[in-house]
């Protein structure tokens, strides 16, 4: 069946709404991780398609799931983040020709749609509830979260995917040039807006609050260490190398006062999960995780980059949603795992949720004590997308691990793991979720 988009009633994107109707009624059973690959070698087995057939079979799997008890499918679409397919490069027939394909020839390579991924998974007979969750896997589990607790699905597979080919990023048209003219050379360099905007944000961070760059680098070295002890992840299947403080001040400045390691790296990987009713979950092969809230953001900037104002503005917003919906307070974190991308907004993020009594202008003071899984005041347990490569995925998987007390050598210990929040990517525009050991 063909996916349809999602409504925006879908989404809580509102202040004032009270607790989630849903609230512990929804629950994660299952986690399927692909292998990680930096590029994409050519291969059939290797594509993003086969990436993502083989992340969902280990969800169900995970989760004991009879393939003919899934009922529902959310997933994004678009897998690239700017490595796209070379403009009149016919798809590799080797490739089209080992899986079931679609009407367009680049499906499985270097996009993906719900008819591609049915076609090619005919053990999933009875999917009657398909929807696109377009931007990352947050949002996606925003969208699954709320058609379970809506009766839409009862079991749903929720999946996102990344492929990344060979050359650099945004390379195409006016970019391919030496110069770019105008409002250009900020919109459309590699990683700009968004790189360009978080280093303007930092910047003033630092004037606003006194602060320094060479401040960030516990953060950097801890999610490092968290990230190559995440099995799955880029880092520690395949360059299992630590970042020292002095690795980060003497990196390479991207978009100063961005440097080399603010930037996650872009990897080919898939990630799938499976949420069902609480109900059902009892059943399951793994403890259920029980959603409490998500929340989302819709709030856009005045102008072409947000201003620090409009982040810290937002990301308060944004806390005030999460808890609200939940029922909680910052009190109730045993850590936290926003996005990190690029790593200069983490901060926003944490200082927005208020985690562990921090304001704004004092992430990176906090960054300076213990923030390590075995602390008080876990930060980023997962790694994130700096210390595991670039999928917006990582955060989510660890809350689901941490509070089913399966996350290995990454096993926080200085807390005891009951509520955790998740979500991104940007500190403007993004989709969280509260994440509970009990559904109360």
């Amino acid at each position: 069946m063909n996916a349809s988009r999602h409504p925006e009633s879908f989404f809580r994107s509102e202040e004032g709404l009270g607790l989630w109707e849903h609230r512990g009624k929804v629950a994660a059973v299952g986690i399927g991780h692909s292998p990680t690959a930096r590029r994409w070698d050519g291969r059939p087995e290797t594509c993003v398609g086969a990436l993502s057939l083989d992340a969902l079979r280990r969800a169900m799997e995970d989760a004991g799931v009879d393939p003919a008890d899934v009922d529902g499918l959310v997933m994004d679409p678009t897998t690239t983040t700017g490595a796209y397919w070379p403009r009149g490069r016919p798809a590799p027939e080797e490739v089209v020709n080992a899986f079931h394909a679609t009407d367009n020839p680049l499906d499985g390579i270097a996009q993906l749609s719900s008819e591609w991924i049915l076609g090619n998974m005919p053990e999933l007979t009875d999917v009657g509830f398909a929807t696109y969750g377009d931007g990352c896997m947050a949002r996606a589990l925003c969208i699954a979260a709320q058609a379970v607790g809506d009766g839409l699905t009862h079991t749903c597979l929720v999946l996102k995917s990344w492929h990344n080919f060979e050359g650099r990023y945004y390379q195409g048209g006016s970019n391919a040039g030496s110069d770019l003219p105008g409002r250009s050379a900020l919109s459309a360099l590699w990683g700009a807006p968004v790189c360009y905007g978080t280093a303007l944000q930092f910047a003033e961070y630092c004037r606003k609050y006194g602060k320094t760059h060479d401040m960030m680098a516990p953060f950097i070295e801890n999610s490092r260490r968290n990230g190559l002890k995440f099995p799955e992840g880029y880092w520690a299947q395949h360059r299992p190398e630590e970042i020292t403080p002095e690795d980060y001040q003497a990196a390479r400045w991207i978009a100063k006062p961005a440097n080399l390691f603010d930037n996650d790296l872009p990897i080919m990987m898939a990630a799938a999960y499976v949420l069902t009713t609480a109900e059902r979950a009892r059943d399951m092969r793994q403890e259920p995780v029980y959603i409490l809230n998500h929340a989302s953001s819709r709030t856009r900037p005045r102008s072409l980059t947000p201003t620090l104002d409009e982040v810290e503005e937002d990301t308060a917003r944004s806390a005030r949603k999460i808890y609200e919906g939940a029922g909680i307070t910052a009190g109730d974190l045993s850590f936290e795992n926003m996005y990190d991308g690029f790593a200069l907004f983490h901060q926003f993020h944490l200082e927005g949720l208020g985690y562990r009594g921090v304001g704004f202008g004092e992430a990176l003071d906090f960054y300076q004590t213990d923030i390590s899984i075995h602390g008080p005041n876990p930060v980023l347990p997962s790694g994130g997308n700096i210390g595991c490569g670039r999928s917006r995925i990582w955060m989510h998987t660890d809350c689901m691990q941490q509070l089913q007390q399966r996350a290995g050598e990454r096993q926080v210990t200085g807390v005891k793991p009951e509520v955790a929040v998740s979500g991104g990517p940007m500190p403007l525009g993004g989709n969280f979720l509260v994440w509970g050991a009990t559904p109360d």
